[in-house]
């Protein structure tokens, strides 16, 4: 494992402990209120916004925020190939299996062929090239495979809006 890489697995560990067990500094908002969406439009801004903090099985903790306007999304904002080519990746139950279990922990091609219903090694590898190809995941070297820090979050914000 080279320096660089270990510096960065031991500041994910570090990010991970300070993480842990840390009391909220407010209450969560009553049931039914808007707080996020009422400080976004204080802004004056008509768009979408999400953001979240998330804690893997890994102990891994991710916090993310990520704004658009209406008015990009609807035009230059978005390239229409790549934002096609992204969705499409996840457009197979193996690959959002995959990516699941990544989150989960099991982070090499070996324990992912290993498991139940994923098809052979061929074609888990044929998954996860797709998912890297499309920014959904990236290799940290020796077989192992991660979801972007900047993708954790808005990858579990769509599988929360396909939650129906």
């Amino acid at each position: 494992m080279s320096l660089e890489e270990r510096v960065a697995e031991l500041e994910r560990r570090l990010s991970a402990l300070e993480g842990r067990d840390t009391p909220a500094t407010e209450p969560p908002p009553a049931e039914g209120t808007f707080w996020a969406l009422e400080g976004w439009k204080d802004r004056g801004v008509d768009g979408v916004l999400f953001t979240g903090a998330a804690t893997l099985p890994t102990g891994e903790h991710y916090q993310w925020q990520q704004a658009h306007t209406t008015r990009g999304l609807l035009g230059d904002e978005i390239d229409p190939q790549r934002t096609a080519e992204a969705l499409a990746a996840l457009g197979s139950p193996v690959r959002v299996r995959l990516l699941r279990e990544i989150l989960a922990g099991r982070r090499t091609a070996g324990e992912l062929t290993d498991l139940d219903g994923v098809g052979t090694s061929g074609q888990v590898y044929h998954h996860l090239r797709q998912l890297t190809a499309t920014g959904w995941l990236h290799t940290t070297g020796r077989g192992r495979h991660e979801v972007p820090a900047s993708r954790v979050v808005p990858l579990l914000v769509l599988f929360a809006a396909a939650t129906p």
